[in-house]
């Protein structure tokens, strides 16, 4: 089984390098202080083995990173996050090249006809409903019979849009003690949540699908000429109500008002290590994201007419 990899957060002023293979963490308020002893300056520096991380989110615009430490963590897979003055993620880093036969995947990705990527799509799209309706079952208490009988009827490429009308009822329904909400891109709750949710979803799934040789960019519905990462947002749908799942949680269990807190964004960078259950069989979401990748990547090769997506 796939390794699980560490997500580092960054929120306050720091330097990052490298030495020995170990990501070096130095603090510079703590190295500029001239009452601090030099022994203790030694004890506040960290280091953490590079082979080990997964995703390093950059939050705060004094952090000083260096080249050399860029280049070793693109070198092992690992997604860098940066985020803007509003603390949302706004940038993502990842390698160019994730797989020793990415040219031929890559060609395999190009030529998948037009009514393949739509079935994959129809699978996609069924499997999403299916999760946000059993999301709805957990909250609820009660099955949500019109949302299951909506995914049966997703058609090749969802020609009849069951998902937007899947959509406004889920959206009406998922947050049951907040009137009228709207799912929108603004900062109002819990919409902050879930968009930073996404954001570490979306990147988890980017860098999943560079390591099994496929472009991010080439998706298989989303097809927005400045999206770097139609094929991400594609595949990450059936996993967004794990994200929602989390987000109504915490909801429930801080007072939250305003902003993001750091708790709750502590809380949020735990989605790559959530439970997910793919064949029945329960894993990391950021396993199971690997599995879903390879098996998209089957489905361009030939060898396979399904992705495997997790079941709620």
């Amino acid at each position: 089984m796939p390794m699980i990899k560490r997500t580092l957060y960054f929120g306050n002023p720091a330097y990052l390098s490298i030495a020995y293979e170990q990501l070096v963490i130095k603090l510079p308020e703590v190295e500029s202080n001239k009452s601090i002893p030099d022994s203790m300056k030694k004890e506040s520096t960290r280091t953490v083995p590079i082979e080990d991380i997964g995703f390093v989110i950059l939050d705060n615009n004094r952090i000083t990173i260096t080249h050399s430490l860029l280049d070793k963590l693109i070198a092992n897979n690992c997604a860098v996050i940066t985020c803007d003055a509003s603390h949302m993620p706004s940038g993502l880093f990842l390698p160019l090249s994730g797989n020793t036969t990415q040219s031929e995947r890559f060609r395999y990705q190009i030529e998948a006809s037009l009514p393949l990527k739509k079935q994959l799509w129809q699978q996609t799209i069924e499997q999403k409903i299916r999760n946000q309706a059993a999301l709805l079952a957990e909250i609820h208490g009660e099955p949500a019979k019109n949302m299951l009988v909506w995914a049966k009827e997703v058609r090749s490429g969802d020609s009849d849009n069951r998902e937007g009308r899947a959509a406004a009822y889920y959206w009406r329904n998922v947050f049951k003690d907040i009137r009228d909400f709207t799912r929108e891109r603004e900062d109002l709750l819990p919409n902050s949540l879930l968009n930073y949710g996404y954001a570490i979803l979306r990147a988890v799934v980017a860098r999943a699908l560079v390591s099994s040789g496929m472009l991010p960019t080439l998706g298989i519905h989303h097809r927005n000429r400045y999206n770097a990462y139609c094929l991400a947002d594609d595949i990450m749908e059936p996993y967004r109500p794990y994200v929602d799942k989390l987000v109504v949680e915490l909801m429930e269990r801080y007072d939250v008002e305003g902003e993001l807190t750091l708790d709750i964004k502590r809380e949020l960078l735990q989605i790559a290590s959530l439970d997910v259950t793919i064949s029945d069989i329960r894993r990391p979401l950021m396993v199971a994201v690997s599995q879903t990748t390879a098996s998209l990547y089957k489905c361009f090769k030939g060898e396979s007419r399904k992705i495997a997506y997790p079941e709620m």
